[in-house]
C-alpha cells in the first residue's frame, strides 16, 4: 500500500478509464450480433524513461435481470494461461480505446466541433472581414467531408457501426461524451517552456503540439493586434460579436449558459478563441487522423471490436476446454472478423491519405496578405517557425533517449510535421479538417 501511495503522490500512476462511460452500454452491445463489451479500467506505471507500462486491466460486466455483476482484474503473468488471459484482456481494452478514438477524439472533437464555428462565420462575417479571412483556410472542405461522413461512415449500418464495438449505439455514445470534461496531461506552470509542465516529459503529441500551438498563437496574435489595436474595437465590431453570439446561443444552444464560455471583450480573448479553432482544424485533427493506418492498419495491433467474452467469464466446459487446448482460436474469435478487418484497413488507408490538392499549414499565404506588409511579414515568421519545428521533429526522432519515438521498431512520430507529399505518409498538417 505504501508503494502505491508513493506512486500516486509522485504522479507515476495513470488510468485509461472507460468504466463509467461504457458501463451503460455493456448489456445493450452484448445483445447485438457477434459482439461483446466490458467496462474497462487500465492502470499504467510511468517509468523513469517516460514509457508507460500497463500493470492491470479491470473488466466489468454489470448485473442484469438474470445475472449478478461479473468483474475481474488481469495482470501480466508468467505462466502460459496468465499470459494468454493478459493478451485477451489487452485486446478488449484496446478495442475500447479504438472506438473512443474514432468517435470522440476524431469525429466529435474535430469534425463535429468545427461545424458551429463555420456555419456562424458564413452567416455573420462578411467575406472581407479580417477574422473571416484569417479563419477561412481552416474551414476548407469541412462541411463537405462531414456530409460525406454522415452518408457512408457514421450512418446507420455504415462503416463505423459495422466495424467498431458501439455498433448501432455509436452516435449515441458520441452524444453522451459531448458534455464530458476534456482530459489533459499538463499542469499550468509559468516557469516552464510553453507555460505548462508535462506529467509525461517524453509525450510526442504534446512536445511537438505545444511548439505548433505557440507558432499558431504568435501568428494569430500579430494578425489580431494589427486589425484590433485596442479592446474597444473588439467589443464594437458588430459582425464579430454577432458571430460569437451565434456560436454560443445557437450553435451550442444547449450549453449557452455554461460558466466556462469565453467572452470577446479584448484582443487576448479573440486571440485565444481563434488560435483554438485553428489548432483544432489543423494540428489536433492531423494528430488523430493521419496516423490511423500506421497504427491500426494491421488490425491485431489495434482491433476495433471484440466478438466474444473472456474465456473465464462464467465459461461453459466447452469454452474453457477450447481456450486451454487452442488459445489462438479464442484470440481469433475475439478479434474482428475477416470482413470487418478488410473493411477497416481500406477505410483507415483512405482516412490517412493526403490528396494531391491538400493545403498545408504555413504553405501559402492568402493572396490578399501579400498587399499588407505587416501581415505578410507576420506570416513569413509563422512559416519560418513551422520549418524550424520540422527540423526539431527530425532531431527528436533519432534521439534514442526519447523511448516513445526512437528505438528498435518504434514508429517515428511525424504526425505534426507541417508539410507532406500526397499519399499515405504519416505526416503533414493540413489547414483544415478536409478528410
Amino acid at each position: 500500500m505504501d508503494v502505491c501511495m508513493q506512486a500516486l503522490e509522485n504522479k507515476r500512476l495513470f488510468m485509461l478509464d472507460y468504466h463509467d462511460l461504457l458501463l451503460p452500454y455493456v448489456n445493450k452491445v452484448r445483445e447485438l450480433d457477434d459482439s461483446t463489451l466490458y467496462a474497462s479500467r487500465t492502470l499504467f506505471f510511468l517509468n523513469d524513461d517516460s514509457t508507460l507500462r500497463p500493470v492491470a486491466i479491470e473488466l466489468t460486466r454489470p448485473q442484469d435481470v438474470n445475472r449478478p455483476q461479473w468483474r475481474q482484474v488481469f495482470t501480466p503473468g508468467y505462466d502460459a494461461t496468465s499470459c494468454w488471459l493478459w493478451s485477451l484482456a489487452k485486446t478488449h481494452a484496446i478495442t475500447h480505446d479504438a472506438g473512443y478514438h474514432q468517435l470522440i477524439s476524431h469525429w466529435l472533437r474535430t469534425h463535429c466541433c468545427m461545424e458551429p464555428y463555420i456555419i456562424a462565420a458564413n452567416r455573420q462575417l462578411s467575406a472581407m472581414h479580417p477574422i473571416y479571412r484569417l479563419l477561412h483556410p481552416h474551414f476548407r472542405y469541412t462541411m463537405e467531408i462531414n456530409a460525406r461522413g454522415r452518408q457512408s461512415l457514421v450512418n446507420a449500418g455504415g462503416i463505423i457501426e459495422s466495424c467498431f464495438w458501439p455498433g448501432k449505439y455509436s452516435l449515441e455514445l458520441s452524444s453522451d461524451v459531448y458534455d464530458k470534461l476534456w482530459r489533459g496531461l499538463a499542469v499550468e506552470d509559468e516557469t516552464a517552456e510553453h507555460g505548462v509542465r508535462l506529467t509525461i516529459p517524453d509525450y510526442p503529441f504534446a512536445t511537438d503540439g505545444l511548439m505548433l500551438w505557440d507558432a499558431l498563437k504568435e501568428w494569430v496574435t500579430d494578425y489580431v493586434n494589427h486589425y484590433y489595436p485596442n479592446a474597444e474595437q473588439v467589443k464594437l465590431d458588430e459582425e464579430l460579436q454577432g458571430w460569437w453570439s451565434e456560436v454560443r446561443n445557437i450553435g451550442h444552444g444547449d450549453k449557452k449558459n455554461e460558466p466556462w464560455w469565453p467572452v470577446l471583450k479584448t484582443q487576448d480573448d479573440l486571440i485565444e478563441v481563434v488560435t483554438t479553432i485553428a489548432w483544432v482544424a489543423s494540428g489536433h485533427h492531423a494528430a488523430v487522423n493521419f496516423g490511423q493506418y500506421g497504427y491500426g492498419g494491421y488490425f491485431p495491433n489495434r482491433p476495433t471490436t471484440s466478438r466474444i467474452k473472456m474465456p473465464v467469464e462464467e465459461p461453459t466446459e466447452e469454452e474453457l476446454k477450447e481456450f486451454y487446448e487452442d488459445p489462438e482460436k479464442t484470440m481469433l474469435k475475439t478479434f474482428p472478423s475477416k470482413k470487418q478487418a478488410t473493411k477497416l484497413m481500406l477505410t483507415l488507408d483512405l482516412l490517412s491519405t493526403h490528396s494531391p490538392d491538400e493545403e498545408y499549414l504555413g504553405e501559402n499565404a492568402e493572396a490578399s496578405w501579400a498587399h499588407e506588409p505587416v501581415i505578410y511579414a507576420a506570416y513569413e515568421r509563422f512559416k519560418g517557425k513551422l520549418q524550424y519545428l520540422e527540423g526539431v521533429i527530425d532531431e527528436r526522432n533519432v534521439d534514442v533517449a526519447l523511448k516513445n519515438r526512437a528505438g528498435a521498431g518504434v514508429v517515428k512520430y511525424e504526425l505534426l510535421k507541417p508539410i507532406s507529399e500526397p499519399g499515405l505518409t504519416g505526416m503533414g498538417v493540413p489547414n483544415s479538417v478536409s478528410i
